[in-house]
């Protein structure tokens, strides 16, 4: 199968070949016309043997075949698989992310997250060669990412990292440590290790488990850098409600300040013998390269499928090789000692395109972000689910990432069974998007959470189905005559009133559940209601039992910020 980037030209490339075809009909019969002025065809033959033969047709044809060719290149076809080998050299860092509500105080500008994001994305682009892993963390820490090198998931999480990632508020630096630690012990290959721990510092568990990690980082042999981010000063967090963005208050009606914490990531980095950078220093993203400059690097070669990869080289040196052919056989066979010269003086109009054919033929050129994803739709709907998923990766690492991409990246990899990385897309997809794609976003969001709650047990299990159940709400409102998305909700509120076994796995009611089918009725906006007033009873009632937690369960320090 071939795909065109600018399909369009091949009706310039079908007018270039007919315009060729006349104008070359045309000149031979203007020539026989002008031949038949000179004499009757006997003597013709006789005095003349070459001035009727096909030559100058021929020659006619060779070019006109040339500017076809170009034509069709220009449209960029596209065909077939190729590999490449990627080199690089470098060391594996895990880059643990404070995603806890105090990072969205404003003392830095606009928030400390974002400014955050700003140094993980320079740290990128002066370290190119690191494998980097992904952990956010809150109350508790959550791998995001393995190590990877892939640039186009990385931004993809980076993008979408917030405080509700994670789930349990509060702050704990301890596991976040801790985990980079785990992610890093099962790394194979020789290559130097850190952990880059970016945080206000302000953490609420216990202070000396945090050093016990420290010493733990050390003793492994594991570079601890710890980047500060916010003031000392300190300032209030807003939060989004439905009456607009308020200040953050305690259980004492007081509104919440928080601080940047010197101190503990100063004693941190000190315990693991590593380096911190506070939170005044410019361009940290820098300066965590520099830090980690001495690490003991690696060469990796990974090889990397590209799909449906430009083939336009072909066309424009199969062009160039008939403009080359007819400089030589318009000088009957053979070129003088500076044929070069030569050929650019007497046939200088073929001469400039051959040159410029040739240029473009060897010169790289990126495809549009958008013609990428085109393909990769294109390669999903042929069956070819795991090149669709590289190739939309490639389209949103290239900057696409408009609500259609994000919402077929993530319809695919829902296909592909990656739910996570599916609810991260289609998260994303359904902000900012028309009504129509925004209700599909939904939709297949809300079935990535029924999926991923089916596999997952105890708090995960019933944080997917609450996602599940949001989802599907928010598309019922909308859209209260969509008996999917019913219909799906009604398996969400199924699956969160009969929790499995504790040994875990499905319930053999759950398994028998039939997939989401296409029913014509309709459901009016007061069933759609009254379902939805009784999913909030079910919700209130979760949020009841939810109080009545064990100590272990609530954010560190009793502090949810």
């Amino acid at each position: 199968m071939i795909a065109w980037e600018r399909p369009v030209l091949l009706v310039f490339a079908l007018l270039v070949a007919a315009l060729g075809a006349a104008a070359a009909w045309l000149w031979q019969r203007r020539r026989n016309e002008r031949l038949a002025t000179l004499g009757s065809d006997a003597a013709l033959e006789r005095l003349a043997p070459t001035a009727k033969s096909a030559a100058g047709l021929r020659r006619a044809l060779r070019l006109g075949a040339a500017s076809v060719l170009v034509s069709v290149a220009l449209a960029g076809p596209r065909w077939g698989t190729a590999r490449e080998i990627i080199r690089t050299r470098g060391g594996d860092v895990v880059l643990a992310m404070d995603a806890s509500l105090s990072m969205l105080a404003d003392d830095e500008r606009p928030t400390r997250l974002e400014r955050m994001k700003q140094e993980v994305r320079r740290f990128r682009a002066a370290s190119p060669g690191d494998r980097v892993a992904l952990i956010a963390f809150a109350g508790r820490a959550y791998v995001l990412s393995p190590l990877t090198s892939d640039d186009g998931a990385l931004e993809l999480f980076l993008d979408n990292l917030d405080p509700s990632i994670v789930g349990q508020p509060g702050t704990a630096l301890a596991p976040a440590i801790a985990g980079a630690l785990d992610l890093l012990a099962a790394a194979q290959g020789g290559a130097g290790k850190a952990v880059v721990l970016l945080t206000d510092g302000e953490g609420f568990d216990d202070r000396a488990e945090a050093i016990r990690a420290a010493q733990r980082a050390r003793q492994q042999g594991v570079r601890l850098v710890t980047v500060g981010f916010g003031t000392e000063g300190g300032s209030s967090i807003p939060i989004r409600t439905a009456s607009g963005v308020q200040a953050k208050r305690d259980e004492n009606g007081d509104i919440v300040i928080t601080r940047y914490a010197a101190e503990t990531l100063a004693e941190v980095a000190r315990v693991a013998d590593g380096e911190f950078i506070p939170a005044d220093v410019n361009d940290k993203g820098t300066r965590i390269a520099r830090a980690l400059s001495s690490l003991e690097a690696r060469r990796r070669a990974a090889e990397a499928g590209l799909a449906m990869p430009a083939r336009y080289q072909w066309l424009l040196g199969l062009a160039v090789l008939l403009l080359l052919f007819d400089a030589w056989h318009a000088d009957g066979g053979r070129l003088p000692a500076r044929w070069l010269p030569a050929v650019l003086r007497r046939r200088p109009g073929a001469s400039v395109v051959a040159l410029v054919a040739g240029a473009l033929a060897f010169a790289p050129r990126a495809a549009p972000a958008q013609s990428v994803a085109d393909r990769a739709l294109e390669e999903f709907r042929a069956g070819r689910t795991a090149e669709a998923v590289r190739s939309f990766r490639d389209a949103v690492a290239r900057g696409d990432r408009t609500p259609r991409t994000l919402y077929n990246f993530g319809t695919v990899l829902l296909a592909a069974d990656s739910l996570d990385a599916a609810v991260d897309a289609l998260e994303r997809a359904s902000f900012g998007a028309a009504p129509a794609l925004r209700d599909r976003a939904l939709y297949n969001l809300g079935l990535a959470h029924l999926h991923r709650a089916r596999k997952a047990e105890g708090e995960e299990r019933l944080a997917s189905v609450r996602g599940a159940l949001a989802s599907y709400r928010t598309l019922l409102l909308a859209n209260p005559k969509d008996a999917d998305a019913r219909w799906n909700y009604e398996i969400a509120l199924r699956l969160r009133r009969t929790p499995p076994p504790s040994g875990g796995g499905a319930r053999e009611d759950e398994q028998s559940l039939p997939q989401p089918q296409r029913d014509p009725s309709d459901m009016s906006q007061q069933q759609a209601q009254q379902l939805l007033d009784a999913a909030g009873r079910d919700e209130r009632d979760t949020q009841s039992r939810r109080r009545r937690v064990p100590q272990r369960d609530r954010p560190p320090g009793g502090k949810d910020w």
